[in-house]
């Protein structure tokens, strides 16, 4: 017996299925009514016009840049100072502190744009600009680290905006955005960089990755764990993976030295090395060296010396006119530079030659507009109408060399690259052969 047996041809074609001999009936696009294709067009419109407007608003429109090849190394400098030195170019650069000089180019930075130029000219080689003001630029591990200030909708804001360049070719090598406060200042001690504030100090590794938050945490995601809330901070410096600040906190007798370590398990989670009460008020944190650190009280007239432990090693009297300690460093950067042997300081009339080893103060130098470096072998101090060559043993002159600064009677900080010296005067930096 069969059960439900299906002819589902019931009327089987005479011959073979072919395309020809099956008939369809054709399907209406739904786009072919003339409202359809109104809808697609406003949808088109409306997809390009946020496209647009999203690439207006974007910081990629917002940023232009030209890289350069490597460019070759500059002649070698002189055996000796030069007896005589003519500024060969200057151009506007405020946001460098001091005069940045690598990958074989000079670096200047001014009204947005960050640009690698040719020592001996001035002309540029590179460029890096965006709509927005430059807080500070400083050089780092062989990179360019470019800080921009962006104020948000709520009318708040700060130095949050970092590229790192690379300084022989312009190229950026990372990017972040952070919590520094307008007026900062990158201090850097070889591995890592910390932004300066009063409120907040940040620091980052290499690659620009926040490795240690210290202070009032922005975005707070466990509270209780900065050791102190509610102090503000007057100067910082930093050495050997450690950050030192001077903390002014209520119900402390006098300002408070603390060290504390560039990275921890947890960023926003501080080990603190040490933190001591110091003999005096106005305290300023001149520089740190190996487990050193160098504080300068105004109102004892003393330098002091704070060993690993917090503990004070040594003190040295200070012989300096009562303006130059006055106040804090607006940056929260005393001015400083190194060689390598020591640390030198200026006070703001005078430059004090430190002992790298020891922080211990060697010589004075008391017509000194700005620290020294090395240049053509010795060691170079801006003095008022020039330079000064100096032993630095003993910090006894060897020659003067006379330098025009125009109108300009403000501190000097030096750099050089090759036969050139690069000096930052306030907001231009000029070059010397």
């Amino acid at each position: 017996m069969d059960f439900g047996i299906e002819d589902v041809l019931h009327n089987p074609p005479a011959g073979p299925v072919t395309k020809h001999s099956v008939k369809t009936s054709a399907r209406r696009s739904p786009w072919n009514r003339q409202r359809d294709r109104v809808i697609a067009a406003v949808i088109f419109v409306v997809v390009l016009a946020a496209g647009l407007l999203g690439w207006a608003t974007s910081e990629t429109r917002a940023t232009t840049d030209a890289l350069s090849p490597a460019a070759p190394a500059a002649p070698p400098a002189p055996p000796a100072v030069p007896g005589s030195m003519t500024r060969i170019w200057q151009f506007p650069s405020r946001a460098t502190p001091v005069p940045i000089a690598d990958g074989n180019n000079v670096v200047t930075a001014d009204n947005g744009e960050v640009a690698g130029r040719d020592p001996l000219t001035g002309q540029i080689r590179w460029h890096y600009s965006r709509d927005l003001p430059l807080c500070t630029v400083d050089s780092a591990w062989s990179r360019v680290n470019a800080v921009y200030a962006k104020t948000g909708v709520d009318g708040q804001g700060g130095c949050s905006e970092v590229t790192q360049l690379d300084p022989a070719t312009g190229r950026r090598t990372a990017q972040r955005n952070g919590d520094a406060e307008f007026g900062t200042q990158l201090v850097g001690d070889g591995t890592y960089v910390t932004t300066t504030g009063k409120k907040l100090l940040d620091t980052w590794r290499n690659d620009l990755v926040e490795t240690m938050e210290y202070g009032t945490v922005v975005a707070t995601v466990q509270p209780g764990r900065q050791p102190r809330t509610g102090c503000t901070y007057g100067s910082v410096a930093a050495s050997g993976g450690k950050i030192g600040v001077i903390e002014r906190c209520a119900g402390d007798p006098a300002d408070r030295l603390t060290v504390y370590n560039a990275t921890a398990d947890d960023s926003d989670n501080p080990k603190v090395v040490f933190s001591s009460i110091v003999a005096g008020k106005s305290a300023k944190l001149v520089a740190m060296s190996g487990d050193n650190s160098a504080v300068a009280l105004p109102d004892k007239k003393l330098l002091v010396i704070y060993g690993p432990d917090g503990n004070q090693k040594a003190a040295y009297p200070l012989d300096l006119p009562a303006s130059d300690l006055a106040q804090d460093p607006a940056s929260g950067v005393m001015t400083t530079s190194r060689t390598a042997d020591s640390v030198y300081w200026f006070t703001g009339s005078k430059t004090v030659a430190l002992s790298l080893d020891t922080l211990t103060p060697r010589w004075t130098l008391n017509s000194a507009v700005g620290p020294g470096v090395t240049f053509a072998g010795q060691l170079v101090i801006p003095i008022k109408g020039g330079l000064a060559v100096l032993n630095p043993a003993d910090g006894s002159t060897i020659r003067t060399v006379g330098v025009d600064r125009g109108t300009y009677t403000g501190p000097v900080l030096l750099n050089s690259m090759g036969p050139v010296l690069l000096e930052q005067r306030g907001g231009v930096l000029a070059a010397l052969k």
